[in-house]
């Protein structure tokens, strides 16, 4: 028997082809299709915009320099 391992569990082939034909009895045989369309569409934008966060140049910072004072110079000379 071929299984595919979820994170909530194990599916086997005739549970999905269950979850298939409800699919289809909800949606009916043209919108499946139409809704398959919307999802690869969202999907494929989605990586377009991760790669081009990926892909953009870093802005260079310079290290900040922090001047420390000495604890005498906040005593008052007399």
């Amino acid at each position: 028997m071929i299984t595919t391992n979820i994170p909530l569990g194990v599916v086997a082939p005739s549970e999905l082809i269950v979850v298939v034909a409800i699919a289809l009895l909800l949606f009916g045989g043209k919108k499946i299709p139409e809704l398959m369309r919307g999802l690869g569409t969202g999907i494929r934008e989605f990586k377009e915009a991760t790669r081009e966060v990926n892909t953009a140049t870093p802005v260079k910072t310079q290290p900040t320099v922090v001047k420390q004072e000495s604890v005498d110079s906040n005593i008052p000379q007399s």
